[in-house]
């Protein structure tokens, strides 16, 4: 049995600004883009990685009080994003920061082994980026 990642699916409030991150300032190419009924799906991914694909939504499956306690942990950054890798990570950096993200951590050499760098995405959540 061969189990690999295909997609994952990342929350967020502002679809436009998450796309703008995604694409624009990370490099990642749009793959579809889904409306229905106020909800909206991006898939979004590395043109190195045809088969994952990073979906970018504000549909949750829940109550009101639900989209409520998400909508607080998405403002307050409680939530985890995604982890990238790039063959250059100072460059990637610079091109994050200049974006106006939110920098968490600068690249530094992680005790656990890589280098890498935090920042947070438009809605909040984390996302870290290392170097090959």
């Amino acid at each position: 049995m061969d189990v690999t990642l295909a997609r994952c699916f990342v929350l967020v409030h502002d679809l436009d600004l998450a796309l703008a991150f995604y694409r624009d300032t990370l490099g990642l190419e749009l793959r579809m883009d889904v409306s229905n009924e106020g909800f909206r799906w991006l898939t979004v991914g590395a043109a190195a990685q045809p088969d994952v694909a990073i979906v970018l939504t504000n549909y949750l499956n829940g109550t009101p009080a639900d989209a409520d306690a998400l909508a607080a942990l998405i403002a307050k950054g409680g939530l985890n994003g995604v982890h990238f890798r790039t063959d250059d990570l100072d460059a990637t950096f610079e091109k994050v920061r200049a974006s106006g993200a939110d920098i968490v951590q600068e690249p530094t050499d992680q005790p656990w082994g890589p280098r890498d760098c935090a920042v947070r995405d438009p809605s909040g959540n984390l996302v870290r980026i290392d170097q090959k």
